[in-house]
């Protein structure tokens, strides 16, 4: 939960009584701070129309509610902009709730953390929380940071993007495989940032290349220190749209491994279906594979032809997108598309990853349909670099117990 000054508002929108006492009752526990209640979504809008400066952190709406639907009621929040996160709840054909997923994922004002059926429970929400942003606004509240192109270029200077890095674990064994190296920015005021912050202001300029660069050479580095303790580890990076299509950029990524010394085996490029799309990319995908690096397909099930993509597709991994794993043991549709994906990883004799793996019931699904190695919150937040030897000592038998089904 982020830290403010201010006291948090939440507002909980639900035409059954027993269901919106239930929510609220769940909220307060967490300790939000106020919270606000509607049976509607006119009720709603009215109850937010009285606190015009008053942003609030968290609405929790149902979709279907007598008046104003969930659904409106969630464009109408998204126009207002004094919403910061939003979670949405039904009873109805899950189905549904992937259609409001879908209207979230394209919809920058106001951050869907998710949807849940019902019934809620308090560790769903809890989990779900663990995504919320900050508020933007209002008292003692720093507004969010929006750094110029100057200030980027200014930081890898100095050296300020450094990779912290998020464990891999085969389901099978518990024992960590590798790990995906993800940027940081240590800010000397802002302290430490997400990517979410910065990856798009350098995308499309000129500083992409240094800054993958930067970060491909830090996690080199580390990955010499690893390797006396775990020479079996492998490395995963993510590799942007233009650094794939610009075959300069793949000679002084090859040569930078090289000269570090470390084996193209131990590497594996992670890129997206829409970065392979034109021939260019496409040629260098096939130049990484014949050099022996691993390669990933990022984000399974997310693009409109992923299957005929893979096919044709040097890929060692298939990584299948954390929105088909997280709560697919909850949910009949989520886990019918994560069995169809690993079925087909297995199928063309590829890797299997689950990132966003949150909950020991999800990790027992992905057992049970054979996925290979999981990602996610469960195993380990992204962690400093050099934390990551301690980590793997101390959390060796709770993985292990994991893998045995005994957690």
């Amino acid at each position: 939960m982020p830290e403010t000054t201010a006291p948090l508002v939440a507002l909980v929108v639900e035409d059954s009584a027993v269901q919106r006492s239930h929510l609220v009752s769940l909220v307060e526990d967490l300790k939000i701070g106020v919270v606000l209640q509607a049976a509607d979504g006119l009720e709603a809008l009215k109850l937010l129309e009285q606190q015009p400066q008053q942003r609030i952190f968290l609405v929790i709406t149902d979709i279907d509610m007598p008046g104003m639907d969930g659904i409106e009621l969630i464009g109408r929040l998204a126009e207002g902009r004094h919403v910061e996160n939003l979670i949405v709840t039904s009873a109805r054909d899950p189905r549904l709730l992937e259609t409001v997923e879908s209207m979230g994922a394209g919809e920058e004002r106001l951050q869907l953390l998710g949807t849940l059926p019902k019934p809620v429970t308090a560790a769903a929400l809890a989990r779900m929380l663990e995504h919320a942003r900050p508020r933007r606004g209002g008292p003692g509240v720093k507004p969010q940071f929006e750094p110029s192109e100057a200030e980027i270029c200014r930081a890898l200077g100095a050296g300020e993007f450094v990779p912290y890095v998020q464990p891999k674990v085969s389901i099978a064994t518990g024992l960590v495989k590798g790990v995906e190296a993800l940027a940081r920015w240590q800010h000397p005021e802002h302290g430490l940032l997400g990517p979410q912050v910065f990856i798009e202001r350098i995308e499309g300029t000129p500083l992409m290349a240094r800054f993958t660069l930067s970060m491909v050479e830090q996690a080199l580095g580390h990955l010499q220190d690893w390797a006396r303790a775990m020479p079996a580890l492998t490395l995963s990076l993510n590799l942007s749209a233009d650094d794939l299509a610009d075959q300069g950029f793949i000679d002084r990524l090859t040569r930078l491994v090289t000269e570090h010394g470390a084996m193209p085996a131990s590497l594996t490029w992670e890129v997206t279906e829409t970065m392979i799309m034109n021939s260019q990319a496409m040629a260098n995908l096939a130049r990484l594979g014949l050099k022996g690096f691993g390669l990933s397909m990022d984000d399974y099930g997310v693009g409109y032809s992923s299957m005929q993509t893979l096919s044709r597709s040097p890929f060692t991994e298939l990584k299948i997108d954390r929105i088909f794993v997280n709560g697919a043991s909850e949910r009949s549709n989520r886990r019918a598309i994560l069995n169809s994906s690993l079925d087909m990883g297995r199928r063309l004799g590829v890797c299997t990853v689950a990132e966003g793996v949150e909950t020991v019931e999800d990790w027992k699904l992905l057992a049970e349909l054979g996925c290979d190695v999981a990602q996610g919150y469960l195993i380990a937040r992204p962690m400093p670099a050099g934390e990551l030897i301690g980590w793997c000592r101390s959390e060796r038998a709770r993985l292990r117990a994991l893998a045995a089904n005994k957690a």
